[in-house]
């Protein structure tokens, strides 16, 4: 009765899932698990961005101007004074450069006005007299359609420059606090670093491990870039000034910041500039221009960027591409600007990570362990490494051999006690004689 009961609800089960679809399902609902995390880190990412992104700029400063002041404080002075300087030096070479691009722009400015207005005079003459033969009524329509355009959207624009103040306020708080950020970062960055990994116990060594290692890829990868760009910066604008192209500061500027976004900045940057050398200078200096942009960022690709910047941070042009667009999705432009450095970090600091943890320092263990250990309640006994216990116990072993060997060497032989005794006989007899 019973093998039978057994043989029907064998019959009745559901047969067993394959092995490859609980696979897929035990993945499944680990990665919408790890998708659900990420959603909620890019969302309070993009909440409270006016904080993370003055975070991620203070630490790329930290690590342009970390050798300064240490190279300050290894000169005898101290950590303060030696940060003090530091930021004023850099503020200083800031506040220079900002002075010089607006004294140029200023003086400039007119002159580009009054070249851009014969440019579109000759661009319109040969619209007219060219192979287009386009008529002068198109072209005054298509202006007019302009201006008409503009004027419907006064009311927007007005909101939009609205919205500029608002956001030049915002601006102006992340500035402030990107510089308290970078001040504490370069005069207490390695205490605060033990500060946060102070609680993390036994993987103390390997979560250190991998922040040094990813400091490392951010500091050579900020010191690179910066030499990269400040060379791509002063090639153009001399080619600039060669070809009589104004606005020479301003442009240079562009062009330096658009070479911390790889591929994108020097896109946007350099397509500015060609605009401003057509409208100033005509078709042909803008061509001669685009010619120079071409050869110089093939030189950076294939020569700059492995040289100063290192095979270290260096990352496919694909996953370049797809940092870029997840950072200005998440974060605009200081999104895709940070975007390249931070995939950087991930690539070389994951490895560090995952490594096991070595051992730790005798004082490091002896802050990490918990108190009372795992002995048992009423045993005050001090803990013995297992090296003493086998000594002690060869000891003891060693003690009972001699116990046990002069038990036996105190015992009188059997001959003494035992059989006709003729041992012992004649050993006296052999000590009368």
């Amino acid at each position: 009765m019973n093998d039978e009961r057994h043989r029907r609800s064998a019959a009745s089960a559901s047969p067993p899932a394959p092995p490859l679809l609980r696979a897929a399902a035990a993945w499944s609902w680990r990665l919408i698990a790890i998708g659900a995390v990420g959603y909620g880190l890019v969302w309070i990412i993009g909440t409270l961005k006016i904080v993370f992104l003055p975070c991620a700029i203070a630490l790329f400063l930290c690590a342009l101007l970390r050798p300064l002041t240490a190279r300050l404080e290894r000169a005898g002075l101290p950590s303060l004074a030696a940060t003090w300087i530091t930021m004023l030096i850099a503020l200083a070479v800031l506040g220079g450069i900002g002075t010089f691009v607006g004294i140029q722009a200023n003086q400039e400015f007119p002159k580009l006005a009054t070249e851009v207005q014969a440019t579109a005079r000759s661009l319109q003459h040969w619209l007219e007299t060219g192979p287009l033969h386009v008529k002068h009524s198109q072209i005054q329509n298509s202006i007019d359609q302009g201006i008409n355009y503009l004027e419907k959207r006064r009311g927007k624009l007005a909101n939009t420059a609205v919205q500029a103040g608002a956001v030049t306020l915002e601006v102006l708080a992340a500035l402030v606090l990107m510089l308290f950020i970078t001040f504490f970062l370069l005069k207490d960055g390695a205490r605060i670093w033990d500060w946060t990994i102070g609680g993390t116990g036994r993987y103390r060594p390997r979560i250190d491990r991998a922040g040094r290692a990813a400091w490392e890829t951010l500091s050579q990868y900020v010191h690179g870039t910066v030499m990269v760009a400040a060379i791509h910066a002063v090639v153009l604008a001399v080619v600039l000034a060669v070809l009589g192209v104004p606005l020479v500061a301003p442009l240079a500027v562009v062009i330096f910041l658009g070479s911390f976004i790889p591929i994108v900045g020097i896109l946007v940057g350099g397509a500015l500039a060609v605009a401003v050398a057509f409208a100033a200078k005509g078709g042909l200096i803008a061509l001669i221009f685009l010619g120079v942009l071409i050869i110089e960022h093939q030189a950076e690709s294939h020569l700059l960027q492995p040289l100063l910047v290192g095979r270290l941070v260096r990352l496919h042009p694909l996953a370049i591409i797809l940092a870029i667009s997840v950072g200005g999705i998440v974060g605009g432009i200081p999104g895709a600007a940070v975007a390249v450095p931070v995939a950087a970090v991930v690539y070389r600091a994951w490895p560090a990570l995952r490594d096991p943890p070595e051992e730790l320092p005798p004082d490091v263990a002896a802050a990490t362990e918990p108190p009372g250990g795992d002995e048992p309640p009423g045993d005050d006994r001090p803990d013995r490494p297992a090296g003493d216990d086998e000594r002690a116990g060869g000891d003891e072993r060693a003690g009972e051999d001699e116990r046990v060997g002069g038990d036996e060497r105190e015992r009188p032989p059997e001959g003494e006690n035992d059989g006709d005794g003729s041992g012992g006989k004649a050993g006296r007899g052999g000590a009368d004689d």
